[in-house]
């Protein structure tokens, strides 16, 4: 489903990922291990079509998505990844519906059926007309990882989701992407430095570095 092939990234004269391997199975979770400026977060953004190596191959679903031109990356991004990002990434003032359902509008999807779906899934039924500020930071996760789904891509990448949480709500926010992810049967890789989030993966990778460690 993923593969990176000697993959290098530099900032500058730093080099953030140097030389890194990686190969994640289709419906796979891989959670991606590290302390902070290990480059797990840099990994993340190459797979999601953020950022272009120095070197190697990124290899999706069998299309080197790292030759892409930006128009076609830009493409792969809206229809084939979803995000879930640490600060919720909500706008503000739009309501929660709305906020879910902008991965649709940018796709051209004029129907809302799923938004509903996916509210009711989370349990925030009821809740759709609420603004961002309204909810609880669980709640806003929620609303993100519905938004991450709804346009029911391929592969969802995950950036410290449970970072902006306490360990409680955290472990109830990973106990309901995993349900979710498992019932829509995506593939994700998400990167922690919380070793119980990482329990909940099929598999752990660290990296210290910019190295995977063996």
């Amino acid at each position: 489903m993923i593969e990176l092939h000697d993959v290098e990234k530099y900032y500058g004269k730093n080099a953030v990922l140097k030389g890194v391997d990686l190969e994640v199975a289709k419906g796979e979770f891989v959670a991606v291990a590290g302390s902070s400026g290990s480059g797990k977060s840099t990994l993340l953004n190459l797979i999601g079509g953020m950022d272009r190596p120095e070197k190697g191959r990124i290899v999706v679903q069998g299309a080197e998505i790292s030759s892409y031109p930006d128009e076609k990356l830009t493409l792969y991004r809206k229809r084939g990844i979803g995000f879930v990002f640490q600060f919720f990434n909500l706008l503000p003032n739009i309501t929660v519906f709305e906020n879910v359902r902008i991965p649709l509008l940018l796709n051209g999807v004029g129907e809302t059926e799923r938004v509903s779906l996916f509210l009711a899934r989370i349990g925030l039924e009821g809740k759709e007309s609420r603004y961002p500020h309204e909810l609880s930071g669980g709640e806003q996760q929620r609303v993100a990882i519905a938004r991450a789904l709804v346009h029911d891509p391929a592969i969802i990448l995950a950036d410290e989701p449970t970072g902006s949480l306490d360990s409680r709500t955290g472990e109830a926010i990973m106990g309901l992407m995993k349900q979710l992810i498992r019932e829509e049967a995506k593939t994700i890789v998400l990167v922690t430095h919380e070793e119980y989030v990482s329990r909940h993966a099929d598999r752990t990778v660290r990296i210290k570095d910019g190295v995977i460690a063996a």
